[in-house]
């Protein structure tokens, strides 16, 4: 999930994982050189996020994030 203005190219400088245990998964949280959060990664999401969401949203290979 790109926070971010989809034509301005930003560069992620720092990504912080957040504990799989505290939150039944892999989430990473993407920042800019400010501090700003710019995205989110959630690994497996079919399987943590609701089908709603997830009909509704721009699927990204690997290679494209």
């Amino acid at each position: 999930m790109h926070l971010t203005d989809p034509q301005v190219r930003t560069k992620s400088s720092r990504m912080y994982p957040c504990d799989p245990v505290e939150v039944g998964g892999v989430i990473n949280l993407d920042f800019d050189e400010q501090g700003r959060l710019i995205g989110i990664e959630v690994l497996a999401a079919n399987s943590k996020l609701p089908e709603y969401l997830l009909k509704s949203s721009e699927h990204l290979d690997a290679g494209d994030a």
